[in-house]
């Protein structure tokens, strides 16, 4: 028994190193497509492919009925760079990287800015 449990030990962190791999390299794949800055670091590439095949392969399964997708295939490549793709996408737009809506001034950068407001309309007021 004590044998059987090492195996099957042994069998998942094989699983998770696979998908660790497979969810990097899609992730990366996602962020090379898509032009301009990419948010995030080496944790949230992953959590992208891993997130993207995942849903990927969900969608492919709902509407291809005829037989189950495997993430680590050709196809489910496709699916989970497509998907990693859709994840950053919407992650860009949640973060307002992709619509400007009035230049980089509208963002509060910290302490500084609110140093410089309080010059300029104490520069304003002494005019």
């Amino acid at each position: 028994m004590d044998g059987e449990f090492s195996a099957q030990i042994q069998h998942w962190c094989e699983i998770v190193l696979m998908w660790v791999g497979f969810g990097t390299i899609t992730g990366l794949l996602a962020k090379a497509i898509m032009p301009g800055r990419d948010p995030g670091g080496p944790i949230a590439t992953l959590a992208m492919g891993v997130g993207g095949s995942i849903i990927g392969c969900a969608v492919l399964a709902y509407f291809y009925t005829g037989e189950r997708v495997s993430p680590i295939s050709p196809l489910g490549f496709v699916v989970a760079v497509a998907g990693a793709f859709v994840i950053l996408t919407f992650y860009r737009l949640l973060a307002g990287r992709m619509i400007d809506e009035g230049g980089a001034s509208h963002r509060v950068r910290g302490p500084s800015f609110f140093r410089s407001r309080r010059r300029r309309y104490a520069d304003q007021e002494t005019e």
